[in-house]
This record gives structure tokens, C-alpha cells and sequence, in this order.
């Protein structure tokens, strides 16, 4: 009959498809199309502040199937949060497309990808001489490229990325127009026609570059390095300072400009046939070093290395190395063609010690005028600041150091609701995050929070990642250190706002639960050691032992208490903590021990009479500062000019003597106040002074220090699992950064049958603090929940 719809009509569906996760600038778009042209379905596909929703319209079996694969075959950098679908009224048609993006509703929320690595596709472009693209340093496509640091808002398209200033000319504009084209919506997309201009800057000149010389400033900062020249390099995230690493005399002089002390720096070498003649390198390690993220990784370095310079790393184990990530690196470390220069860089972060690392191109002139010999940048901007990440490998595990580029701000899953809080972290390694719902966001690498320089780069880091995000946080919290500048800013921005303080230590065994899922209704034992946290008794703690959940904690053990004489100067001159532990367990100060030796006299008179009289000398219960002692005590280290410098050389000592010996020296347990047992490190400094004057070298010291250690854990989760039955230990706190303790902790507790939880997505180290903090205190408070929620 006239106007009544054919067969095919009345048999066919429409549907909705709304997709949340990371799935902006991953190439999802031309994913979805290429998936509903293959079905033979009709419809549009866009992005959304939501997410991406498509609506497709065919056969049922053909709209069942899209639906089923949409989530399944994504593309490899989109990670699918939830699929949702539902019907709507057929509209007809017989074509598929893709609709200009809209922004989302006041609840919207879509997750940015994290910068990624340069593709294996682009790779071959760029070494091509036939491919347009050749030695383009700006070459990209859907599958790798910046994301995270060149979004100013949502949805991700080229208007809101730094590269709207960017017209595409009609070659790239025809690839980001083509369903069938790798590039095709690929937001950074460009040539060496229309993209940013790379350019070389020397100190009183305009500098080298161009339309059309991309190719002359690699090559002049290449030949700079070469001859020995510190360059500034414009990346992803930041500038990076780079020299050769295997010229002494230029690393040195770059440690020098820069004040690092001896603090290790990073290296990028070439490929991996590099990294092999440098450092032992398994599956795990492998892995991470030539995947998507490329962190820096730390690696156990061979012995008799040759090819790195000492000053790259002094009197450590490891060697932090990556590969290249942007086709600028894989530029400078050279083509195979290209005239030899050096095939492993140093490459740290562009900025002084302590100063948050340099984005704008104006203030990298200025700030590091005198670091630097010359500056490669360009003209595209960053708009968010994205540290290197640093990963090491434990027990075949990812165990992180610093997350940040290549992970941020990808969020950790979270195991019970939050309310839209924001948290703060520390004021060390400051990492924060917003959460809400079952999502929490963690910052990229933010630093220390000690200079005014840091604290606008949190405040503008906190902004953008609101923005990106839709949280609105309802409360704050932070830690309940009086002086931490993290706990002012957040005094200072809550306004109307609650701000709820978490204990330091409490907030990092949370951190260990949600990651690992648990929703808090059993408490679990919390070992947490670190250098400092403020305690609820007024004491420095950090050699803690909880009972600890989410909603509280209480504290069976801890180590014992000794003065911290001098509070910071104590931090940076471990011979003084060393005094103080010798003083505190009643052993004399003997003139022939490298700690009194290391010590100046007048200083020592005066440090006995602050003991003596308890002045400036505030009670700790730190397990970093009893490393920092025994750091000491064997010589090892007796000023630090980074922060665990002496435990990271005591870590070193034990790994060159042939690691943990089966046994070690022994803690006293004795009841302490309030009911709490002290562990008391008295007999464990006796047997190292022992051991000292018998003539045992300082690494097997350090080795069965760290047995010591790990026996003590495992003694006093033992004992209070026998008193309230916990039979899951968290392990958290920066100490937990060392692999050799973190290992023989895990095994131990595991031979004893407990289930052992440590880090895995956020550091051990107050770099993790935020997310304890967002746990506890939003967890239970009214939220309103996302599409997906559950």
C-alpha cells in the first residue's frame, strides 16, 4: 500500500552507542566508521563532552554485532570504560558519518588519553626519503602523538589543542578527511608545510630554522653535542637539558649548572641493543621500554660500563633509561644515515633543582640561560606541564616512582564511591587528584612544593585538570602536617568548602587498598615507612605499623623514638642522624667511626648538647632516617644532596655485596606507650659497630641491615595478625621504592601466608598520597554518579 514501509524497513534498528573511557584523539572516530561501514549500517558517529556516541541504523544482527564489537575491537589506545546503548526512532538513510563534535552536559566527562610514543608507521615515514614526511620532527597519526599535553578543552578536537593555531594545508587536510587514511581525524596531523617550525636559538643570535630546514637544527644541535654542548630541548611536557653521557666533563658541568649534587640523572639511548650493553634487561623491563608510555626505567646497570660517564649516576645500582618518544628524539639521536653523534643522551628535566620544569618558550630563554648552550624548540605550545615517568620492575612487576607522561591523566579505577573531592598530596613529590564516583584523576609530576614557581604550576595544574575532567570538587582534603604549602593552598581555596586533613600514613596505606580494590570493609596491616609524616602525637613518624582501614587506623607498632636534632639539617647531614641513634641506644660516639669522624667537632660539641637537653630535637619514629643512620654509621654517605640519597647508596652497597644475606642483625621489641609495641633499632646499631671493628666491608653491613628490616616486618605483622587476625599487609611509604627490602618483604610475608598488596599504579612514595587521601575522606559522602557507575 502507498506510504506503508517495505520489508527491510520494518525489520531494521536504530540504536544509540555511547562509549565512555579514553576514547578522544585515539582514532576512535575512524574506528567507529570503518566498523558500521563494514556492517553495512547507516548513522554518525561524533565526540561528545560525554564521550562518543554513534547511532546505527541496519539489520538486527548487523546492530547487535556493532554493539559487541564496538567495546572489544577497539583501537590500541582507547581504553573502554563502559558501552551503553538503547533505542531510538529509525531515521533512514543508507550512508554512515562523522558529526562535528558538541560538548557534553554539566555532568559530562571523557577521559584524555596520555601522550604516547611515535608509531612504528611514522617511525618509517620519517626515515623515508620518498614519504613527505621525511625527518618531519613533528610526524603523527591516531595511533601515537601528544593528547594530554596540548588539550585546552573538550571535546578533543584540533580547535581545542594547542594546534588550532595550525591551519592544515590541503595534502593533510585530504588524509584527515579520509576514512581510509591512518590520519584520518588525527588532531596533531601536519607536514613539513603547514606544522610547527623547529628552530635552533644560540645566546645572541635569532637562531637556525625555518620553513623548510627542519633538517638544519637537529643537525647543528647534534654536532653541539657532540663537541661537548649542554641543549635545551622542547618536548612533550616540558624542555629537557641533554649532553652526551658518555662525555665526562659535559655531564659534569651540567650537574654543576643545574646544582643537582650527585642526584642520578636520566638517559635516552638510541634502541634497545644500547640499553642491553648498559643494564640487565628482562621481559617486564623490555616491555615497558619500547611500548606506548616509554618511562624512564629503572635498570640494574652491568658492572665495568664503559660507555656512561661516572657522573651520570654516582655510587647507585641503577641506571635510569629511555628510548625516544617523539620523533624530534629519534631526530636527534640520528637517523641511520646520519653522521655519527652520540647514540645515548642525558636527557633531565629543563629546570634548576627544586624549580618545576620549563614549558614556555619566553621563560626557557630566561630561566635556563645558564644551563643551557643553545635551545631547539619550536613553536607549538604546551599547555600542560608533563614530567617523565619512572617505573622500575620488581618481582616482575611495574612498580612506580614518578607517574606522569605516558600515564597521565588516565584514572585509577576505584573500588567504593567518592563524592567530587579534590586532594592534594604532599609537599614532596606533589602528585593531587580529584575524584568522583568510581574515578580518581591523579596530576602528572607537580615537584616540591617549596618555591612560588611550584605552587602556581599546581594551581594552574589543578584547573586544567577540573576542566578536563567535570569534577567539581565538594570537599578537599589534605595532610595534617600544620606547614606543608600543599595544606595552606588548600586552606586558602576551600572557601565554603569542607577540608578534611588525613594522617600521612594512614593516607598511604589507603592508596595500597584502593588500588587493589579493596572496599574497606576489613581492615589490613599497614606497614609504612618513609622519611617523615606528621604524626597524630606531634612525633615525626614514619616507621609505622597500622591496623587501618578507611574510615580510621590504630597503631600496634612502630619503631622506636630518637631525637631528630636539628629537623632539616639532620636530613641533610646524615652523620648527625647517625650520632642521634648511637646517642639514643646508649653506645659511644668512638672517634674511629666514619659518622664521628664525618662530623666537625665544634658541631659535635653542640649536637651532644642538644641531645642532652632535648633542644630542637623533635621525637621521630622514621625508618628513612634510621637508613640515613646506618648510611653513616658504614661510611657510605654522610651528606645528602638529594632527597634518600644515603638510603638509595645504602640500597647499592648491599646490591654490589651480593644482596640480602639469609640472616641479619635483630630488632628489640619492647612496649612502648599507649600499648603500642617500639621497636627498638639499639641492638641492630650495637652489631653494625660490631661488624665495623671486626673489618666487614660496608655492603654486606648494609645487607644484613636490610634483613634486619624485612625480618622485623614480618615479625610484627605476624604478632598482630595473631592478635586481631588480619592476614592482608599493605606495604607503602617511599622506602618501599627500594627494591631489594620491598622484595624480601613481599616473599617472607608470603612464605608466611599473607596476602601482600603493594603499588602498582600510583608510587609508593608521597607521589601516591593524594589518592589515600581522596579514599578517606570522600568515601561515603553523597555523590551524583556518572552514566556507568556502578
Amino acid at each position: 500500500m502507498p506510504g506503508q514501509p517495505g520489508p527491510a524497513a520494518r525489520t531494521a534498528q536504530r540504536r544509540q552507542v555511547l562509549v565512555r573511557g579514553v576514547v578522544q584523539g585515539v582514532g576512535f572516530r575512524p574506528f567507529v566508521f570503518g566498523l558500521a561501514r563494514e556492517l553495512g549500517l547507516a548513522g554518525h558517529v561524533g565526540n561528545t563532552g560525554d564521550g562518543v556516541v554513534a547511532e546505527v541504523e541496519g539489520a538486527p544482527g548487523a546492530v547487535a554485532a556493532f554493539c559487541d564489537r564496538i567495546g572489544s575491537e577497539a583501537p590500541p589506545l582507547a581504553v573502554v570504560e563502559s558501552v551503553s546503548h538503547r533505542p531510538v526512532p529509525l531515521a533512514g538513510g543508507t550512508d554512515f558519518t562523522i558529526s562535528p563534535s558538541r560538548p557534553g552536559g554539566a555532568a559530562s566527562r571523557t577521559l584524555v588519553s596520555p601522550d604516547t610514543a611515535t608509531c612504528e608507521a611514522c617511525l618509517a615515514e620519517l626515515r623515508d626519503p620518498a614519504d613527505r614526511r621525511h625527518r618531519h620532527p613533528f610526524i603523527t597519526c591516531t595511533h601515537c602523538g601528544p593528547r594530554f599535553t596540548i588539550v585546552t578543552g573538550l571535546p578533543y578536537d584540533r580547535p581545542n589543542t594547542t594546534m588550532a593555531g595550525f591551519p592544515m594545508c590541503a595534502k593533510c587536510r585530504a588524509e584527515y578527511e579520509d576514512p581510509a587514511d591512518r590520519r584520518f581525524h588525527a588532531q596533531p596531523v601536519s607536514c613539513h608545510d603547514c606544522g610547527p617550525r623547529l628552530r635552533l636559538v644560540l645566546p645572541g643570535a635569532d637562531g637556525v630554522g625555518g620553513a623548510g630546514q627542519e633538517g638544519e637544527p637537529v643537525a647543528l644541535a647534534r654536532r653541539l653535542l657532540a663537541a661537548g654542548a649542554v641543549v635545551a630541548v622542547k618536548g612533550l611536557g616540558g624542555y629537557h637539558l641533554a649532553c652526551d653521557a658518555g662525555n665526562e666533563e659535559s655531564v659534569r658541568l651540567l650537574r654543576t649548572r643545574k646544582d643537582r649534587g650527585d642526584k642520578p640523572f636520566a638517559l635516552m639511548a638510541r634502541d634497545l641493543a644500547d640499553v642491553e650493553r648498559l643494564a640487565h634487561l628482562g621481559r617486564a623491563e623490555r616491555a615497558l621500554l619500547t611500548g606506548t608510555r616509554r618511562p624512564i626505567v629503572l635498570l640494574r646497570r652491568r658492572p665495568g660500563v664503559r660507555e656512561v660517564a661516572e657522573a651520570v649516576a654516582p655510587r647507585v645500582a641503577d641506571l635510569g633509561v629511555m628510548l625516544p618518544y617523539t620523533p624530534l628524539h629519534h631526530l636527534l639521536l640520528g637517523l641511520p644515515c646520519d653522521p655519527p653523534g652520540p647514540r645515548l643522551l642525558v636527557m633531565t628535566s629543563g629546570n634548576l633543582g627544586g624549580e618545576p620544569i620549563v614549558t614556555d618558550d619566553e621563560q626557557a630563554l630566561e630561566r635556563l640561560a645558564g644551563l643551557a648552550d643553545a635551545w631547539l624548540t619550536h613553536d607549538r605550545p604546551i599547555h600542560v606541564p608533563c614530567d617523565d615517568s619512572v617505573v622500575r620492575i620488581c618481582d616482575g612487576e611495574e612498580l612506580p616512582v614518578r607517574r606522569s607522561r605516558g600515564y597521565a591523566p588516565f584514572p585509577v579505577p576505584l573500588p567504593v564511591p567518592v563524592a567530587p573531592a579534590l586532594a592534594v598530596g604532599g609537599d614532596l613529590k606533589n602528585t593531587f587528584c580529584v575524584g568522583e564516583g568510581r574515578h580518581a584523576w591523579l596530576s602528572a609530576h607537580v615537584g616540591d612544593m617549596d618555591d612560588l614557581a611550584t605552587l602556581t604550576a599546581f594551581t594552574d595544574a589543578e584547573r586544567q585538570l577540573e576542566a578536563i575532567t567535570g569534577v567539581r570538587p565538594v570537599l578537599l582534603a589534605a595532610d595534617r602536617h600544620p606547614g606543608y604549602r600543599s595544606v595552606g593552598w588548600a586552606r586558602r581555596s576551600a572557601g565554603d568548602r569542607p577540608l578534611r586533613q588525613v594522617q600521612h600514613h594512614h593516607a598511604h596505606v589507603a592508596a595500597a587498598m584502593a588500588e587493589a580494590g579493596l572496599d574497606g570493609t576489613r581492615p589490613v596491616i599497614g606497614v609504612a615507612f618513609d622519611g617523615t609524616g606528621h604524626g597524630d602525637d606531634g612525633a615525626v613518624w614514619g616507621g609505622e605499623f597500622l591496623l587501618a582501614g578507611y574510615d580510621g587506623f590504630r597503631r600496634p607498632a612502630h619503631l622506636a623514638y630518637v631525637p631528630l636534632p636539628g629537623g632539616d639539617a639532620a636530613v641533610r647531614r646524615p652523620y648527625r642522624m647517625a650520632l642521634a641513634h648511637l646517642w639514643a641506644a646508649g653506645l659511644p660516639w668512638a672517634p674511629d667511626l666514619p659518622c664521628t669522624a664525618a662530623c666537625p667537632e665544634d658541631e659535635r660539641v653542640v649536637l651532644a648538647t642538644q641531645l642532652e637537653r632535648g633542644l630542637h630535637c623533635v621525637p621521630t619514629s622514621s625508618m628513612g632516617r634510621l637508613f640515613d643512620a646506618v648510611a653513616s654509621l658504614t661510611g657510605v654517605c654522610h651528606e645528602a644532596g638529594y632527597e634518600a640519597q644515603a638510603a638509595v647508596e645504602l640500597e647499592a652497597a648491599a646490591v654490589a655485596a651480593g644482596g640480602l644475606p639469609a640472616e641479619g642483625y635483630s630488632f628489640a621489641l619492647r612496649a612502648g606507650a599507649g600499648g603500642a609495641t617500639a621497636c627498638d633499632p639499639a641492638p641492630v646499631l650495637a652489631a653494625v659497630v660490631a661488624d665495623l671493628g671486626a673489618g666487614v666491608p660496608a655492603g654486606v653491613i648494609s645487607g644484613r641491615f636490610h634483613r634486619a628490616v624485612a625480618d622485623l616486618v614480618r615479625r610484627v605483622c605476624a604478632a598482630v595478625r595473631e592478635h586481631d587476625g588480619i592476614t592482608t599487609v599493605a606495604l607503602s611509604g617511599g622506602v618501599f621504592a627500594n627494591a631489594l627490602l620491598s622484595s624480601a618483604c613481599a616473599r617472607d610475608l608470603r612464605t608466611d601466608g599473607f596476602t601482600v598488596l603493594r603499588h602498582r599504579l600510583v608510587p609508593p612514595n608521597d607521589g601516591g598520597l593524594a589518592l589515600g587521601q581522596l579514599v578517606v575522606a570522600a568515601r561515603g559522602l553523597p555523590h551524583h554518579p556518572q552514566r556507568g557507575d556502578s
